[in-house]
């Protein structure tokens, strides 16, 4: 199985592959709109803008489960994030990120790359993963790990 095999659910509930990012990097991050590391997403934006046009693609998908800090429609968070950080990368229907509901996408992403100590488990909002052009490399970063913080490993992908 390969990342580019799963798919989606878009804002407008189209389902779409990850293979249509075959050739990008990508970075997936779970988020949520009422949480300490929200202003995140101004980060998120400015790597978004420095480098989609040398092929960084972000896909949010915000989620509920950590303390409802996600409470929201799916409208609501699209609002919030376009009027308080300027989002213009895609930002996804709420997505169960753990659980037994768990998305396959984050399946596949916590089994290829684990966090602290080989857990799988997605501890809190705004966990990053970074995927290269080919999807056979994952790298995960904390919630606490910074956007910017992140160039090297993006540029670095960026250049494969």
């Amino acid at each position: 199985m390969s990342i580019y095999d799963l798919t989606f659910r878009t804002k407008t509930g189209e389902e779409k592959s990850l293979s249509e990012y075959r050739g990008k990097v990508l970075l997936i991050v779970n988020t949520a709109s009422k949480c300490g590391f929200t202003p995140q997403y101004e980060e998120l934006q400015r790597l978004y803008e420095r480098y989609n046009d040398k092929g960084l693609e972000i896909l949010a998908f915000p989620s509920n489960q950590f303390m409802n800090q996600e409470p929201g429609t799916d409208d609501e968070i699209q609002q919030f994030c376009q009027l308080n950080y300027g989002v213009t990368f895609p930002v996804l229907p709420k997505t169960d990120v753990k659980g037994e509901n768990k998305h396959p996408i984050f399946e596949y992403l916590t089994e290829q790359a684990p966090g602290a100590l080989g857990t799988k488990a997605i501890k809190w909002n705004f966990t990053k993963f970074l995927i290269n052009r080919t999807g056979d490399s994952v790298k995960r970063f904390s919630p606490q790990t910074k956007p910017s913080t992140m160039i090297t490993e993006i540029e670095q992908m960026l250049q494969q």
